[in-house]
């Protein structure tokens, strides 16, 4: 019997992504035994400051890919919004499967949606992509840091530390935790615009394993494949990183592509916001070549003076 390796984080959602893909692929090839390499990644380490203070990327992968380049196991499984634009020599993103609900979630035990929040309320969240466009729309709410795993989080909103929290719809979903929170309410993309890749998994692999990539085939999806090279393709010709304040987004609608940018300030300010609609058969490069209109018009500049400034309060020797 053939055996496969899975590297995965061992957060609730990380294992709960492996083991939904260990099941796909034993279903859809049962001469394969699969088991799983669990590993601590340096985002699950550090818990104590926002990640874009600790400089760097890839801060949920490097260490699932260090295992891969070691033979310790054959592909990883990421959420793909934390996967960086390279891949380290030897590996390589061979698969994305199909992207599920993309929203952002409002979630509170006192208040019923975004719009009933009382000025001067805190709203918890550690992304800058949803700090930048929370107060875009309600400059008067007061945004705090939020770390910790999804029930750290969630344990800190019964506690009263916030008065609501922004989170990703999909991985609550998945946990089965919507259930035990009073007041949902999902952002319309048009409200809350996702980070790259929210919502997919990326399935990356050891390049010269022939069985790894075989299965890697076997769990793609065309569109959401199209859909987030966009979204990379945006973000690797901007030079973000996954904790920058950039949002963009990327879905199919008919026989079109609707591409969803934005840049801005953490605050709030500043916004350099894109949207483009083009036919499926004309959206060859169109991450490219909306990343390289927005920096004639500013973004690197942009994006220079956004790292400034954020988490000022947190890391004042930088400024």
């Amino acid at each position: 019997m053939k055996k496969l390796t899975i590297a995965t984080r061992v957060s609730d959602l990380a294992l709960w992504q492996a083991y939904h893909i260990k099941t796909r692929i034993e279903k859809s090839h049962p001469d394969v035994e699969v088991v799983l390499n669990k590993i601590v990644s340096n985002g699950d380490k550090v818990l104590d400051k926002p990640l874009a203070l600790i400089g760097g990327k890839g801060h949920f992968t490097k260490e699932l890919e260090d295992e891969m380049l070691a033979k310790n196991a054959d592909i990883a499984v990421h959420s793909l919004k934390d996967v960086p634009t390279y891949m380290p020599e030897g590996l390589e993103l061979a698969a994305v499967t199909q992207r599920q609900d993309q929203s952002d979630v409002f979630l509170s035990h006192t208040y019923k949606t975004l719009e009933d929040l009382p000025q001067g309320a805190v709203v918890g969240t550690t992304s800058l992509r949803r700090r930048m466009q929370l107060l875009q729309k309600r400059p008067d709410l007061k945004v705090k840091d939020l770390r910790g795993n999804v029930n750290t989080r969630l344990r800190k909103l019964v506690e009263g530390q916030y008065d609501a929290i922004i989170l990703a719809w999909i991985g609550l979903n998945r946990l089965d935790l919507l259930k035990d929170i009073p007041f949902t309410q999902k952002l319309s993309l048009d409200m809350m615009i996702p980070p790259m890749g929210q919502a997919a998994l990326g399935i990356e692999i050891v390049s010269e394993n022939a069985l790894a990539r075989e299965i890697a085939e076997s769990l793609k999806d065309a569109d959401t494949f199209l859909c987030t090279q966009i979204e990379r393709d945006f973000i690797a010709k901007i030079g973000a990183g996954c904790s920058a304040p950039v949002a963009c987004n990327a879905v199919v609608d008919g026989e079109n592509i609707v591409f969803r940018t934005m840049i801005g300030f953490p605050d709030g300010t500043h916004i350099s916001q894109e949207k483009e609609v083009v036919k499926i058969s004309e959206s060859a490069n169109l991450g490219t070549k909306l990343a390289e209109k927005m920096i004639q018009n500013g973004a690197l500049e942009l994006l220079k003076d956004a790292e400034k400034i954020a988490f000022k309060d947190e890391m004042p020797q930088r400024i």
